[in-house]
């Protein structure tokens, strides 16, 4: 005859310490868990409220420019490291984890137009539209507190005003828009390379993060134009109804580009095919002034004439967050952090602003326990994103008066010019039928 004891160890099931949480043995037999996934189903539900209730994506304003912020640029190198530039011609380099400004310098006449972070990240490009563009040196060793102002490393003078600049991704080169594309070498006092196509203005310009000798640009004749800088020419154009603003990279997915355009949408483009976008982006009710790619390429961030910020995915027609504030105006630059945690604003007030990527993310550090919690909770908001009640609530906005109504008006629009093209057919179809 045998006996079968049942003999358990102390240690496996009683916490070994004051602060620590007793071990509850759980058996995963799904035939004893009948209601399971209406308890998943609550718990997806009261996490997507939750993530309403703690929304605060706002975090700092960095002040101290005096005149509007037309250009930020972060570092390629450090995640905390980016700059800005203002329509008085001052540029300014800022510490992300602190918020404090390194250091200030009135580097031009006019408007900056451009800044950027050379390849090592120890150098900062600028451009404006007084015709120069200027080299400054990171860290620099000047006593800023005692009224000290460094002298730029270069000067590199255009034969015609500076609408847009971007730094090369490897290489010391940077290039510039105007009246023509031209290619710069840190080396050299003049153009490498000088580019056009046609007679019309080069509005931004964007160097392929992958294919490093690829550059694209706009164009005031609603062009988007891609360059090859081993040839030095144009390669391939495609013309929209309306402006670009601004262009950015997808930095995963080497043969997409996003353009930021006047007709209030974002449209997604695959440089093999560009007869038809990919994907249009849309919810913003005036003009979009900027658009840029987090680091992960699964999400960019767009900001608008209509003082609201817009983050994206990459392949959703419409955007998963919207961010406003009461003094914020318009918005002509925007940028993701370097960890695609944080997201930065330039605006017309001179105030550059932080945000969360995520509106209801901690700031503070997370504890491993708090971490899976919500690793689970993310699990289940997307495993029931697709339930009624969940998808309202998480598409739910408070958004201004003023975008409330310009969004009314525009439904209308659309649904009144549908009905007229319905119309229309029918009365064809009946004369045809005659």
């Amino acid at each position: 005859m045998k006996v079968k004891t049942i003999s358990r160890l102390e240690s496996d099931y009683v916490a070994t310490r004051s602060g620590d949480l007793n071990r509850m043995p759980r058996n995963a037999d799904p035939a004893l868990h009948p209601f399971e996934r209406a308890r998943e189903y609550t718990r997806a539900l009261n996490a997507t409220k939750l993530d309403k209730v703690f929304a605060k994506p706002f975090v700092r304003s960095l002040s101290g420019h005096s005149d509007g912020i037309y250009t930020m640029a972060r570092s390629r190198t450090a995640v905390c490291d980016f700059v800005s530039g203002a329509g008085d011609g001052e540029i300014r380099y800022w510490d992300l984890s602190t918020g404090i400004c390194k250091w200030a310098i009135p580097a031009h006449q006019g408007m900056v137009k451009g800044t950027g972070f050379a390849a090592g990240g120890d150098v900062i490009v600028s451009a404006g539209s007084d015709s120069t563009i200027k080299l400054w040196e990171a860290e620099s060793s000047c006593n800023f507190a005692m009224g000290e102002v460094p002298e730029p490393l270069h000067t590199y003078v255009s034969k015609s005003p500076v609408l847009d600049m971007d730094c090369h991704w490897s290489e010391p080169m940077f290039a510039t828009g105007g009246t023509s594309i031209d290619v710069w070498h840190h080396e050299r006092s003049k153009p490498l390379q000088t580019m056009q196509w046609g007679l019309d203005t080069n509005g931004s310009i964007k160097f392929h993060p992958i294919e490093k000798h690829l550059l694209a640009s706009t164009c005031d004749d609603r062009a988007i134009v891609l360059h090859d800088t081993r040839a030095g020419t144009p390669v391939r154009k495609v013309v929209l109804n309306m402006r670009s603003n601004c262009l950015s990279w997808n930095p995963m997915e080497a043969m997409n580009i996003v353009a930021a355009n006047e007709d209030h949408n974002l449209y997604t483009f695959d440089i093999r095919k560009m007869d038809s976008a990919m994907n249009v982006h849309k919810d913003f009710v005036a003009a979009v002034m900027a658009v840029d790619f987090a680091p992960t390429g699964r999400e960019f961030v767009a900001g608008s004439y209509d003082r609201t910020i817009r983050i994206f995915k990459y392949n959703a027609g419409h955007s998963r967050e919207v961010y406003f504030n009461r003094r914020m105006q318009r918005i002509f630059s925007v940028q993701f952090s370097g960890d695609a945690k944080w997201v930065l604003s330039g605006s017309d007030e001179g105030n550059v602003r932080l945000w969360k990527a995520n509106a209801s993310d901690s700031v503070g550090t997370m504890l491993p326990r708090e971490k899976r919690s919500k690793e689970y909770r993310d699990k289940l908001k997307e495993r029931y994103a697709h339930m009624p009640e969940i998808r309202r609530i998480a598409r739910h906005r408070s958004l201004p008066r003023a975008i409330t109504k310009a969004t009314r008006i525009k439904r209308e629009i659309k649904v009144s010019h549908l009905l007229r093209v319905f119309e229309r057919l029918l009365c064809t179809l009946s004369v045809a039928q005659l």
